[in-house]
């Protein structure tokens, strides 16, 4: 077995994108700390020019924590089948049979969230008035 000698000349390249990289951060950072805010306002968060008002501490209810799961969860999926579909010809029965399963325990998976009642999204009051209207 020989081994592979380096020479120094192919890691030029290597050895000038580093330095860029180290140059351009550190032109970054330091740009930053010239250009920041000063005086009283320098801590405040700055958003496309508005002046900040209120607090940044909101508070979401629960339905809107499971709305943005549900959604990451089933875009990732979509993902998944759009992959798929792309690779639909090369994939053969294997592949099929793969993508029946996947969409199976999805359906399992949106029939469970649906009989735990998570797909719910009215509010309480809502659901009160439903009751009411039920009972008359």
């Amino acid at each position: 077995m020989e081994a592979e000698v380096v020479h120094v000349e192919t890691l030029w390249p290597l050895v000038i994108y580093a330095v860029a990289i180290v140059v351009v951060v550190a032109g970054m950072l330091i740009g930053s700390y010239l250009i920041g805010h000063k005086g009283r306002i320098r801590g405040m968060p700055f958003e496309s020019g508005i002046v900040p008002v209120g607090t940044s501490q909101l508070h979401y209810t629960v339905p809107f924590y499971l709305i943005a799961i549900f959604f990451v969860i089933f875009d990732l999926e979509a993902i998944f089948l759009f992959a798929w579909a792309i690779a639909f010809r090369e994939s053969g029965w294997a592949g099929y049979i793969e993508i029946l399963i996947f969409i199976g325990v999805l359906v399992a998976a949106l029939i469970y969230l649906w009989r735990i009642g998570a797909l719910d999204w009215r509010t309480a009051r809502q659901k009160r008035q439903e009751a009411l209207i039920r009972r008359t």
